[in-house]
């Protein structure tokens, strides 16, 4: 799944390749994209894109007031063609979900592999009125997200910091990957209750969560939209790398999984040289 750092490269791809450009044909292929009907998604066609923004994981392209605002979700992407295949898309069972053209002959596609469509697209005259960006917290990367700000945040939080981080309504943007990412870097462990850190974890949880996002953000930075994936996976120290040694003590990363999802760790750097229990696990073993 695309996270804050994806996003915002992303972001800064659409900018440089659409802000000035009109859009003449937006074709949904999968009508399962589409979750608004008014105003109508033809709306943008003859409109010229006067910015792009992101909200947490939502693409937002402003067309002259009218918002285009899309979630990639688990499966979901965005491909750049130069040049557009002739003719209009048909729906079918391919991944294609939405095609979008400009003037010039180029344009993109958004993709979803996988049965699970969870894809969404919204046209709205407010992004603020797609219930998504709604209840979005506040933006981890912003200037005024300072510790005193993710301490208030996390003070009632009776539930493990894992579920925390990933929590948009609390904090914006981050997924199941960086979350990982953030936790190993603060030395800290994904069971740990939200509301049970010190003041010294809590400088360090800040210090990795700017940190981890923030290098992350560089490093897509430029990248071309199809290379944004393998570029997360390049960057990622332990998530996704179960059986794999430890890149700051050498130690074998573990994994916990659920019945969607499963985070990774090193039970060295964060839980004592622990293994977390894998439920999942113990009941497959019984």
């Amino acid at each position: 799944m695309p996270e804050l750092p994806e996003v915002e490269a992303l972001k800064d791809f659409l900018a440089d390749h659409l802000v000035g450009h009109e859009l003449v044909r937006v074709l949904p292929v999968a009508i399962s994209v589409l979750k608004t009907y008014d105003p109508p998604v033809t709306a943008f066609e003859g409109r010229v894109v006067t910015a792009v923004h992101r909200y947490g994981k939502f693409l937002d392209v402003d067309a002259d007031g009218l918002h285009f605002v899309t979630h990639l979700a688990r499966a979901g992407w965005l491909q750049w063609k130069d040049r557009l295949p002739d003719g209009v898309p048909r729906p079918g069972k391919g991944p294609l979900a939405l095609r979008v053209a400009l003037e010039t002959g180029e344009g993109f596609d958004l993709t979803e592999a996988g049965t699970q469509k969870r894809l969404a697209v919204y046209v709205v005259r407010d992004p603020q009125e797609v219930p998504g960006v709604a209840r979005l917290g506040p933006d981890p990367l912003a200037a005024d997200f300072d510790e005193r700000r993710l301490s208030k945040l996390l003070a009632g939080e009776r539930r493990q910091i894992k579920g925390a981080l990933r929590d948009q309504s609390l904090i914006a943007g981050v997924g199941n990957a960086y979350s990982d990412e953030i936790l190993h870097a603060a030395k800290m462990s994904p069971f740990k209750l939200a509301s049970s850190l010190s003041p010294e974890e809590m400088e360090r949880l800040y210090e990795a969560l700017r940190t981890t996002l923030t290098e992350a953000v560089e490093r897509s930075r430029g990248q071309a939209a199809g290379r944004l994936k393998a570029e997360k996976k390049s960057g990622l120290r332990v998530h996704g790398r179960t059986g794999e040694p430890c890149p700051v003590c050498g130690d074998t990363i573990r994994e916990v999984s659920f019945s969607d999802s499963s985070l990774q760790y090193c039970p060295t750097c964060q839980t004592g040289g622990k293994p977390l229990a894998d439920r999942r696990l113990s009941r497959l073993l019984k």
